[in-house]
């Protein structure tokens, strides 16, 4: 099964993948930062919006918030959500919103969604464009160098008299600019088990490289991928957030 049929197939069981993420907390640690570095505009983009979650809390803060996948099934879930917000089917690569934003978001590390260092370049200069000035560009990401192949994260839920198992992981095979995102999910009703797994190639990048791409356009803060406090990265963490304002 390919990467795009798994989210298209179960689109709408995107929001019981992602039931343990604490998306207010994450929303809320954004618009923290966006309060301290930004230029006080509330035009909002989400890239890789999903089903919109992190736009509903947004909407709530008060910002005019837009969202973008590469996904139409993700889109009309997000559109439900969020009525008030405007949704673009585009790739996050090469992006242009209808009008300039103050603050871009990417969460759930969907960066590495960009399969290659040139993509992600790409990538971050159409955020540069789509920014006003003094904007934020903020997202999480995962250095490939730290990556531990056996260390999977797992949960699960009930949902409609059936058992769900969730499953990811990070691979990196040591060279060359792709990782991947390995999934699978257990379905489990009356006895009867479905499986499916998949495989999404993703971009390998270590955070020297991410923050030489990210410099020529931005003032770059790292900080600890921690949404209880905003702290400084520790320089040995794997996984860091990172707010960025256009120069």
């Amino acid at each position: 099964m390919s990467s795009n049929a798994l989210y298209t197939d179960l689109s709408g069981y995107y929001d019981l993948m992602c039931c343990d993420i604490n998306y207010p907390a994450q929303s809320n640690t954004v618009h923290r930062l966006n309060r301290l570095l930004g230029n006080g505009g509330n035009n909002h983009l989400d890239l890789a919006c999903g089903t919109g979650p992190h736009i509903r809390h947004f909407i709530d803060y008060g910002y005019h918030s837009s969202g973008l996948d590469i996904n139409q099934p993700m889109l009309d879930l997000a559109k439900a959500r969020c009525p008030q917000a405007n949704f673009m089917l585009q790739n996050m690569c090469s992006f242009t919103p209808d009008k300039p934003v103050d603050l871009i978001t990417c969460f759930l590390y969907s960066i590495h969604y960009n399969q290659n260092i040139a993509l992600l370049a790409q990538c971050i200069a159409s955020v540069y464009a789509a920014l006003t000035p003094g904007g934020v560009f903020c997202f999480n990401a995962v250095d490939k160098d730290k990556i531990c192949n056996h260390s999977a994260v797992r949960h699960s839920t009930v949902h409609d008299d059936s058992y769900f198992v969730f499953e990811s992981l990070w691979h990196y095979r040591g060279d060359g600019e792709q990782q991947a995102l390995r999934l699978s999910i257990a379905k489990t009703n009356s006895g009867n088990t479905q499986l499916w797994q998949d495989e999404h190639s993703m971009v390998a990048v270590s955070f020297a490289q991410l923050q030489a791409l990210l410099s020529p356009y931005f003032d770059v803060h790292m900080l600890a991928h921690d949404y209880d406090k905003i702290s400084p990265w520790d320089t040995t963490s794997g996984n860091a957030l990172f707010a960025c304002v256009k120069r």
